[in-house]
């Protein structure tokens, strides 16, 4: 599943190909990746207007629209979102493509259609994405070890499960909360009380830190993610565990062991 970085690198690269393009028309193959509105109301309130912004909240990704209105994206598991040409043959699994007057079109392509996209007008209370829910962002204030350690001291759960619950802190998952917490040298299945202090300084610096060297690798590519231009991103090389059983350790060299913590792979 796309995480904060994955969705951070799309927003980027798609900046500079679409801002002030206007959408000449679109074309909605698959219905249930509409969320709101109606699928044809969302094509009809497309028709016409320039995407003017881009934004990410958690994991959601944010084209603003002329008249104040919001394109919202949730990637889930395997969506994708191609910039291409007309000429350029559609691939199976596209199930909506925004068509643009210069002849280049964005593509939404996702095999297992868990990803969703919205309409939102300038004024419209947003109580259909989930964004309302969503805790801090890892990079400003609030978030902080203060933040982390009053919100989830109390809680009767593992460090693990907390970190990956959105409310808590938006756009990890479970490639980053791994990441995370290894680079904090923390074990993944410490219940929360345990934590220390220090501890829960050094997570509140390594979420951030993680984040941001993924980002600048462009994210990390096991199958189905890639960026708007259909490339890869570079982090996996750079990850210590995730993904990683049975390789020696970046840092003591024993093999790294998997194991399952609340039914997630840990």
């Amino acid at each position: 599943m796309p995480e904060l970085p994955e969705v951070e690198t799309v927003r980027r690269s798609l900046k500079p190909l679409l801002n002030k393009k206007q959408i000449e028309r679109v074309e909605i193959y698959q219905p249930v990746v509409v969320a709101h509105p109606s699928a044809a109301a969302f094509r009809e309130g497309l028709l016409g207007r320039r995407i003017v912004g881009f934004d990410r909240r958690g994991k959601y990704l944010i084209l603003w629209l002329e008249r104040e209105g919001r394109l919202v994206v949730h990637l889930r598991m395997t969506g994708r979102l191609l910039y291409t040409n007309r000429e350029e043959p559609v691939a199976k699994h596209t199930h909506l493509i925004f068509f643009f007057a210069d002849g280049q079109q964005l593509r939404y392509c996702d095999p297992r259609r868990f990803g969703r996209l919205w309409l939102l007008e300038k004024g419209e209370e947003d109580v259909y994405t989930g964004m309302a829910k969503l805790g801090p962002e890892p990079f400003a204030p609030p978030f902080g070890a203060a933040y982390l350690c009053n919100t989830l001291r109390n809680r009767r759960i593992t460090i693990k499960q907390a970190l990956l619950d959105q409310s808590v802190v938006a756009g990890l998952g479970n490639i980053y909360t791994d990441e995370s917490l290894f680079v904090a040298r923390i074990h993944p299945a410490r219940p929360m009380d345990t934590l220390r202090l220090e501890e829960w300084e050094a997570l509140a610096d390594a979420i951030p830190r993680v984040l941001a060297s993924s980002i600048e690798n462009r994210g990390t590519s096991f199958r189905d993610y890639m960026d708007s231009l259909g490339r890869r991103g570079e982090n996996l090389a750079h990850l210590y565990v995730y993904a990683q059983k049975g390789k020696p350790c970046k840092i003591c060299g024993q093999p790294v062991e998997r194991t399952v913590l609340a039914g997630r792979s840990t």
